[in-house]
């Protein structure tokens, strides 16, 4: 059977349930789902339709090289999240896949749709998940310059590329994406709870001061220039889930500026970050790499990672230079074990 015999299978298909649903609405996914494979099993004679197949497959129903992903919703939309942008169950045997659709709201019908077609968004729960919509005016793959078939043969690493790109793209000016792993088995995940930041242990409170002040350096900035805290705060809300309410206490307050040193007086921004250099030094081996693609731009190795923080610093501070104050004394090429 080739792609435009296939097509018209389903162009019978959903003539079929379309009827069938505006004499009788189906109530749930399931009993939608089960009548398209009775259907397409009494229109595709010669071809094999699970009818009870395992859980969690992708597409719900594989027919050799062709593959039918089935939405369904009580609602008058022709949206739905589909599955993970990783695809970890896809049916390798299956090349090209279709969405039937049964919209159960509004003016009932049901319709199809090519999946590259209709993909158009990406959205984040524990994973990224494709959004798709049946009739989208613009596809998803489209918007980011590649298709379909090529996207679904990369690996996690490369699908993340694509997805952080079209998502920075939406951006407005000050906002941050929330952390998306790149991988279908995250290492890192956000805890349920938001914490705030000042309920934190005081060891925890220094490494996450240390993670955001090497990933930030805008922090060494002169103290009336705005928003330079606003990266600090977002990284650790947006990798953490914790918020911190007075970001400029991060660095500037006298909590944080006299521990190693209660005399009052001179730079607090110097004075807290010295406290945390080796914790700095720490996190400039132990972070993912990830994180200095999405905060530097680029992705120094890490025995040159405090040296690339201290000339952005160096550009960025008046009346200081940080090269001449911080990390004198530290080993810059190692962690904290090797000075």
């Amino acid at each position: 059977m080739d792609r435009h015999s296939f097509e018209e299978v389903l162009d019978a298909t959903c003539a079929l349930l379309t009827d069938e649903a505006q004499a009788e609405l189906f109530t749930s996914s399931k009993q939608f789902e089960d009548r398209v494979r009775e259907v397409l099993a009494d229109l595709l004679t010669d071809q094999q339709v699970e009818l009870h197949p395992p859980a969690q497959c992708f597409p719900d129903i594989a027919l050799g090289e062709f593959g039918v992903e089935v939405k369904f919703t009580l609602n008058d939309t022709w949206r739905s999240v589909a599955n993970s942008i990783f695809e970890g169950q896809r049916d390798p045997d299956v090349r090209l896949i279709y969405v039937v659709f049964g919209k159960m709201g509004g003016h009932t019908a049901v319709r199809w749709d090519r999946y590259e077609d209709c993909v158009m968004h990406v959205r984040t729960s524990h994973v990224p998940r494709f959004e798709l919509e049946i009739g989208a005016s613009q596809s998803l793959f489209k918007k980011m310059d590649v298709d379909y078939e090529r996207f679904s043969e990369l690996a996690a690493e490369e699908k993340m590329h694509y997805v952080r790109e079209y998502a920075r793209g939406r951006l407005k000016d000050g906002e941050r994406l929330w952390w998306l792993e790149e991988k279908d088995e995250p290492e890192h995940s956000l805890p349920m709870a938001v914490r705030l930041y000042m309920d934190l242990e005081q060891d925890d409170k220094r490494r996450f001061r240390a993670e955001a002040a090497l990933l930030c350096p805008q922090v060494v900035k002169p103290s009336r220039s705005k928003h330079k805290y606003d990266d600090a705060a977002l990284y650790l809300l947006t990798y953490y889930g914790i918020l911190c309410s007075q970001a400029r206490d991060l660095f500037s307050a006298g909590s944080v500026a006299m521990r190693g040193d209660d005399t009052r007086g001179g730079n607090y921004v110097e004075r807290a970050i010295a406290d945390i250099q080796g914790e700095m030094i720490e996190a400039a081996w132990r972070l993912e790499d990830a994180l200095f693609q999405e905060y530097w731009g680029e992705i120094p190795p890490p025995e040159e990672r405090i040296d690339w923080w201290l000339k952005r610093a160096d550009d960025m501070a008046i009346d200081w230079k940080p090269s001449e104050r911080l990390f004198a004394n530290k080993g810059r090429r190692g962690p904290r074990t090797h000075y």
